[in-house]
């Protein structure tokens, strides 16, 4: 397709995917002659891909350009290549060691990683940004007086898991590794505000049905 078609089909204006191109986060068109280039369906798959990260993640474009080079680094095995992008994408800070609740609130996330088996996530721990963001969210709660432990992450963790599950079928639906590459990294910055509404809507519902509309 010509830039044109590949501008209507994903709703993307020409200036912007112009501009998409000179930043290096799509790949150039197979050029025609000297003023014209062709696409395909990867560019508009990628595209969107962009946009995800841009529009929906609030991903400045220096970090979405360092995400898809790691989405596109096919010399790693598919866990370390999605794993490198999504640590690519941006992370809360690291929270101070030396605070009693952060070392609290570390004991517990661990304690429940152990009893969970999430070896990977052990492993990771110290380097894992998604470990990170846990026990500074922990951390918080444990400051606000909510006894936050192993006891009360491990059902959630159990319930997180079920929809990492649903996350990886729907991956494994995709073609080609780069597809399922791009769908996991897609469904990190979309699916999360999918989860969050649900929890909400959730939560509302179980308050109506225990304690009426009044």
């Amino acid at each position: 397709m010509r830039l044109a078609e590949l501008s209507k089909r994903s709703g993307v204006s020409t200036a912007t995917i112009k501009y998409y191109l000179r930043e290096g986060l799509l790949a150039p068109g197979r050029q025609i002659n000297a003023t014209t280039a062709e696409y395909d369906e990867d560019h508009l798959r990628r595209l969107r891909l962009v946009r995800a990260l841009i529009q929906v993640g609030r991903v400045p474009v220096a970090t979405a350009r360092e995400v898809l080079a790691h989405v596109d680094d096919d010399s790693l095995g598919r866990t370390i290549r999605l794993g490198a992008a999504l640590w690519a994408l941006p992370q809360v800070p690291e929270p101070e060691n030396d605070d009693e609740e952060v070392r609290a609130a570390r004991h517990e996330v661990d304690r429940a990683l152990e009893r969970l088996g999430w070896t990977n996530a052990q492993a990771v721990s110290t380097i894992s940004p998604a470990h990170r963001s846990l026990v500074a969210a922990v951390a918080t709660l444990r400051r606000l007086g909510y006894a936050w432990g192993a006891e009360l992450i491990l059902p959630y963790a159990e319930l997180m898991h079920q929809a990492a599950v649903r996350d990886l079928d729907f991956v494994e639906t995709h073609d080609s590794e780069a597809e399922k590459v791009e769908t996991a990294v897609a469904a990190a910055i979309l699916f999360e505000p999918v989860l969050r509404a649900l929890h909400r809507l959730a939560q509302e519902e179980e308050s109506a049905r225990r304690y009426g509309f009044a």
